[in-house]
């Protein structure tokens, strides 16, 4: 059974930004990102389903959610606003990162630029331990290759959609030998281990609300996750707009200017000035840095035509 839920926002919202930014981290087998939609696998109300969202007319995106059991949606709608970050008012954010010369040039070109967020709490810690001292797309290839390993998989009729699989549950995870099926360190095998055990016994361990602070304490007190990794988990799972890994390879390289990088320390200070919307200011250096990589790539050569002959 399809359904349909608008998802209005305030205006202007980087909707290509938004995709570019899942599509590059999309777990294989349970996301696709195409040029104009993302959609995912999900278990809602004790069965599986899928989603996926648009942009729709006007001031609004647009989710088609396929499930059989409609009473799913009120739960569809408080995840998917936040993931979206369908709430925020992107003139304040604006106007309070223009005043700063770092940002004022990526907020003029991105004025509508959105904090991605999470479907599940869960998953995205997950993704965040095994994006631990690798690149983004090593990263991806391991979060498909869990999935492949741990997930259940969706019916057969979903399998020309590429969502093959539901991402894995703190159960399946529990008794995992994560570190040996992937072939990645055994210190981050046990980490999500530890991390599966902590949300199987509190459901709320992602429970938005708690504060910056608090909410990254009580994330570093697990067993393997640091503060890049619980400062990652608060801006994207939590929703906390000031939340900001400072230790992030990309926002460092992105704050060069030819001087060199600044030290994690350099960065914590100079960022005091963006609160508190801290959050925003690392997706726009974010987006500046992965834009300046992009540019730096050769363009491809045209090999020439060959002609046709008959």
């Amino acid at each position: 059974m399809t359904h349909t839920l608008p998802l209005p926002y305030k205006p202007p919202y980087d909707w290509p930004a938004i995709l570019a930014y899942l599509g590059g981290r999309a777990i294989p087998g349970v996301e696709v990102v195409t040029a104009d939609a993302y959609a995912r696998t999900v278990y809602l109300g004790g069965g599986p389903g899928t989603i996926s969202v648009m942009q729709g007319r006007g001031d609004t995106l647009v989710a088609t959610v396929d499930h059989p059991d409609p009473a799913v949606l009120p739960d569809v709608l408080a995840r998917l606003r936040p993931m979206f970050d369908c709430d925020a008012d992107p003139a304040l954010i604006a106007a309070a990162l223009s005043r700063h010369p770092d940002l004022a040039p990526l907020v003029a070109e991105r004025p509508g630029l959105r904090v991605p967020g999470a479907w599940d709490g869960f998953e995205i810690a997950v993704r965040a331990i095994l994006g631990q001292q690798v690149s983004v797309s090593a990263a991806t290839r391991l979060a498909g290759r869990l999935v492949a390993a741990f997930g259940e998989a969706m019916a057969p009729e979903y399998a020309g959609t590429g969502l093959t699989h539901l991402f894995p549950t703190p159960d399946r995870l529990l008794d995992a030998d994560v570190a040996a099926t992937l072939g990645m360190p055994g210190a981050r095998g046990r980490a999500i281990s530890a991390l599966a055990a902590e949300a199987h016994a509190n459901p709320a361990l992602f429970a938005r609300g708690r504060g910056l602070d608090p909410a990254v304490a009580a994330l570093r007190a697990m067993s393997g996750i640091g503060e890049w990794t619980a400062q990652y988990i608060a801006l994207r799972a939590l929703r906390e707009p000031d939340a900001l890994p400072t230790s992030d390879l990309a926002l460092l390289r992105s704050l060069d200017t030819g001087a060199g990088r600044p030290t994690p320390a350099q960065l914590l200070i100079r960022a005091e000035a963006w609160r508190p919307w801290r959050a925003y200011a690392a997706v726009h250096l974010w987006m500046s840095d992965a834009a300046r990589i992009a540019a730096a790539l050769p363009i491809p050569k045209r090999r020439p035509a060959r002609p046709i002959s008959g």
